[in-house]
């Protein structure tokens, strides 16, 4: 009788063998899967902060006096390994399909100290900063912030 078991318990221990082994390796796959999340997780965290720190610096770089008189988009703005366009608004369509400023003071949002004799215009701008990250830069985060300036009609 115990000659017909002697192969029996080396092919049970072949067999939680593989199984042990499926196992790591699926362990193994799901880390380097974590790791792979937690590093773009990172990378994203990363950009958000490199876009907001760009529109600070672009902000920064600009004079009120500049900011007032604009008159068309400014495109050549590059802070912190990004890009940043300021715009300023509004824009409306010349007729033919393209974006003009255009000029002038507009109304602002209520100002207490406005009345009468002292009415406040305003002029707008859009701040925008894009930066590109990840695996051969295919994400992209874009942060857009707007600025309103007081000045006397």
């Amino acid at each position: 009788m115990r000659r017909y078991q002697q192969g029996i318990v080396l092919f049970f221990s072949l067999i939680v063998l593989i199984i042990m082994t499926v196992i790591g390796v699926a362990l193994a796959v799901n880390s380097n899967q974590s790791l792979r999340m937690a590093g773009a997780g990172a990378e994203r965290i990363e950009a958000k902060a490199l876009a907001d720190g760009g529109l600070a610096e672009a902000l920064a770089a600009k004079s009120k006096a500049y900011l007032a008189t604009m008159s068309k988009i400014d495109t050549n703005n590059s802070y912190l390994g990004g890009a940043q366009v300021l715009t300023p608004l509004p824009l409306v369509d010349d007729g033919s399909g393209n974006l003009i400023v255009k000029q002038g003071t507009f109304t602002c949002l209520p100002n207490p100290a406005a009345n009468q004799s002292n009415k406040f215009g305003c002029r707008r701008v859009e701040i925008s900063s894009q930066v590109n990250f990840g695996r051969e830069k295919l994400g992209q985060i874009i942060v857009v912030t707007g600025i309103e300036q007081e000045r006397f009609k």
